[in-house]
């Protein structure tokens, strides 16, 4: 770079000087201070949904830990009580009752809930005409608010004009009580519960599409029929998607609350008083709020030995392709 007549000398800087004097100039910060305004930057990001947390989230499980330790009744003054919230539980008939219907729901509902997303994802994931079209189709429902879903299935399971048993009187079946009969009422929520599968049929749809096609097309050339490519292929290759619609289905499971407290109040006999729908009622309806929390906690550990269990089964049957040294 030449300098010309006009120009002064000192407006001439070649470019390796300046580079040198910018290196100057950012040598009191350092690599250090760079990274720290970098964090400083982070934190003030994350400052919003740290506050909505510690006010929203950590702060009342905090004070739920302690309540669990407390009659409170918020009318009146609240006092330390120790264990003893906890040992009403074990004399108590209804934490039973709601515990078993809630396992019985958990036990039975997500596994039809993984196999019926899983097949419809199977069906829509065929290269056939108007794909997204009928994806859309059997994903709107689960867009459905919690309480519209449980006010239009308790018209259909009406027992005097419901369409379920005018179906069941179409093909010549007696009608039946379904929300009202003590034996039908917790299979009718789980039905129920199958209007909302979509979120789970759009993660298996996705992981169905993330498997390479190569590989059926080398089974297909070593003559695996369609069943046997499924078991070998598309199974192993879609275990982490089962796996974790697993685990979300089965915390969803534990809390499940809406559909009973619309559809039914808990009964009928306490036969869908489901465990949250009896917390619930403790802290809000009986002003058991000690008690209440206790019940939460209880419900925490259990959800977390339940986790902890899938994950601890989950290196036996979850494939994770990773790249592994020879």
């Amino acid at each position: 770079m030449t300098q010309t007549a006009g120009e002064k000398s000192s407006d001439y800087v070649p470019d390796k000087i300046q580079a040198k004097v910018n290196r100057v100039q950012l040598r009191p910060f350092g690599k250090r201070g760079l990274l720290w305004r970098e964090a400083v930057d982070g934190w003030l990001f994350i400052l919003p949904w740290l506050f909505g947390f510690l006010i929203f989230t950590a702060g009342p499980m905090l004070a739920s830990a302690v309540l669990s330790f407390m009659e409170w009744e918020i009318l009146t003054p609240a006092s330390w009580v120790g264990l003893a919230n906890f040992r009403q539980m074990l004399r108590d008939p209804l934490f039973y009752k709601s515990l078993y219907n809630t396992a019985y729901y958990s036990f039975l509902g997500v596994p039809l809930y993984l196999i019926a997303s899983l097949m419809m994802a199977l069906l829509l994931n065929m290269p056939v005409r108007g794909t997204s079209i009928y994806r859309t189709f059997f994903f709107i429902p689960s867009l459905t608010p919690a309480v519209a879903n449980a006010l239009l299935w308790t018209w259909i399971f009406s027992p005097d004009f419901g369409l379920a048993n005018y179906f069941l009187q179409t093909v010549g079946l007696p009608p039946q009580k379904w929300l009202f009969d003590v034996n039908l009422a917790k299979p009718s929520l789980i039905l129920m519960g199958l209007w909302g599968i979509g979120s789970q049929m759009i993660i298996f749809l996705a992981g169905l599409q993330g498997i390479p096609q190569t590989l059926y097309e080398a089974a297909s050339i070593d003559g695996a029929n369609h069943l046997q490519r499924f078991w070998s292929i598309t199974l192993p290759m879609l275990s982490p998607t089962i796996f974790f619609n697993l685990v979300i289905g089965v915390i969803g499971s534990f809390q499940v609350f809406t559909t009973a407290f619309i559809a039914t109040q808990g009964g009928p006999q306490n036969a869908t008083l489901f465990y949250v729908l009896y917390l619930w009622r403790n802290g809000f309806d009986y002003f058991k709020m000690g008690y209440g929390s206790a019940l939460a906690w209880v419900l925490f550990v259990i959800v977390l030995i339940l986790t902890l269990i899938q994950f601890r089964v989950a290196r036996y049957f979850v494939y994770y392709e990773v790249d592994e040294a020879v």
